[in-house]
């Protein structure tokens, strides 16, 4: 069994194939990563607005997002949005999409809540001397809440990547989808096919989002 396992996992084609569903599961979750911070560090922003109109609607989105299920979310863009829009979608920017609106929400709570703990006389000081509500969240509160950001984003960024998987339900060539396909060549001639494949996909998970926990919970000690 461990013979053939090895065999399997070191045949030229089907590496080729995990990696190229991995590499391809990776670039979906850093896009969604990338766009979650910005957009969430923005809603963040936002958020602290004295305008209670504008806190109540991003408030409203926020538990929106966690009460809906991200697979719900997922099938109501995939399945609704193409047809409201009349284009075509492709699967993978449908999760881009599904997993920013989630990610985003979560984001900005995050920030929120890092600057709310900031000594208000921090935002006093620096409105005292002539800084602007731009300067003041650029160079003041932003910096010094970077290190309460951190260890939380750093969860969501393993979140993300881990609900990646979920977009094989949509038909999406994910890392998933792509070990599905190679089981359901291989098994006839090993039945252990799918250990060995699911195994692998679950070690390269676990090599990208086991060092992601552990800086966050070293951040996290560190900063406590």
């Amino acid at each position: 069994m461990l013979n053939s396992g090895i065999e399997l996992l070191t045949d030229p084609l089907i590496l080729k194939r995990l990696l190229g569903g991995f590499y391809f599961t990776l670039k979906v979750s850093l896009i969604s990563i990338l766009l979650s911070g910005i957009l969430g560090t923005l809603f963040g922003v936002i958020r602290l607005s004295n305008n209670v109109v504008i806190r109540a609607v991003f408030r409203l989105y926020l538990e929106i997002v966690r009460i809906l299920p991200t697979l719900v979310l997922l099938f109501v863009l995939y399945f609704t949005l193409p047809r409201l829009l009349d284009i075509n979608i492709k699967g993978e920017w449908v999760g881009v999409m599904a997993f920013v609106f989630w990610g985003a929400a979560e984001m900005s709570d995050i920030v929120r809540s890092a600057i709310i703990s900031l000594p208000k006389h921090q935002t006093e000081s620096a409105l005292a001397i002539g800084l602007n509500r731009f300067q003041l969240y650029r160079y003041v509160l932003l910096p010094q809440a970077f290190k309460q950001i951190m260890p939380p984003s750093l969860n969501l960024a393993a979140r993300i990547i881990m609900t990646s998987s979920l977009l094989v339900l949509i038909g999406v060539r994910e890392v998933i989808k792509v070990g599905k396909e190679i089981i359901e060549v291989t098994a006839f001639t090993d039945p252990a096919a799918p250990f060995w494949i699911y195994g692998a996909i679950m070690i390269l998970f676990f090599a990208l989002c086991y060092p992601l926990a552990k800086i966050s919970h070293y951040l996290s000690h560190r900063k406590g």
